[in-house]
């Protein structure tokens, strides 16, 4: 079963929906998945260079825009599934554009998944810039790609229209919020849901495919 998990390495919410998303694939055990990682960009506004997180945050939802609380509520929320979200760690906000682009190559070598597992992590539990090509070319290596490669093509403008391209098609197609999940062609469903709810939507959706192949 082909899941397009339509994302921004900069939501934690995506993060969450990803480890939740794990859960219900393992509930079903005897379905084979396809996980395909699709480019979503929360701010494409930000400057190639990043900018300073906390002032950003400010500047976009003022200094009393809840947060602090915001943040506690998501910690609360990934611990349940093992994630350990470090927010005050985090010093800057992104331009998430050459992240997906060493996503989309990480497609080529079958490391996509756990690529992106580490774009969280890095970003979330570690306060890294993901932004910065040593970063990303540091967790192409330890993923078993070329980091050195890698540092080269993000240095270029490989494949930057095709991610913004993909960005602007999941808006097209309705997309307004991450993570948003796209099972079989068959079914959508959007937010980090619980597995037990993700698990009905596989269901429907592999029900939805027989049915039409009847």
């Amino acid at each position: 079963m082909q899941i397009d998990f339509i994302s921004d390495t900069v939501c934690p919410w995506c993060f969450i929906g990803k480890r939740r998303l794990g859960r219900a694939m393992a509930m079903r055990p005897a379905i084979s998945f396809d996980v395909r990682y699709r480019p979503f960009r929360l701010d494409p506004t930000i400057p190639k260079a990043g900018l300073e997180r906390t002032a950003y945050l400010a500047a976009k939802f003022g200094k009393n825009g809840g947060i602090e609380d915001a943040q506690r509520v998501i910690a609360a929320e990934g611990a349940k599934d093992g994630i350990e979200f470090d927010f005050a760690a985090i010093h800057r906000a992104p331009n998430t554009l050459d992240s997906h682009r060493l996503i989309r190559w990480a497609a080529m070598t079958g490391a996509q998944d756990e690529v992106v597992e580490r774009l969280f992590a890095a970003y979330f539990e570690n306060g890294e810039d993901i932004g910065d090509i040593r970063v990303l070319a540091d967790i192409a290596d330890v993923c078993g790609m070329d980091g050195a490669q890698i540092a080269d093509m993000l240095e270029s403008d490989q494949d930057l229209t095709f991610v913004e391209r993909e960005d602007q098609l999941a808006r097209e197609m309705g997309v307004t919020g991450v993570p948003a999940m796209i099972f079989n062609n068959k079914a959508a469903i959007s937010g980090a849901r619980e597995p037990e709810v993700l698990v009905m939507v596989i269901d429907k959706a592999l029900e939805t495919a027989t049915q039409s192949e009847a």
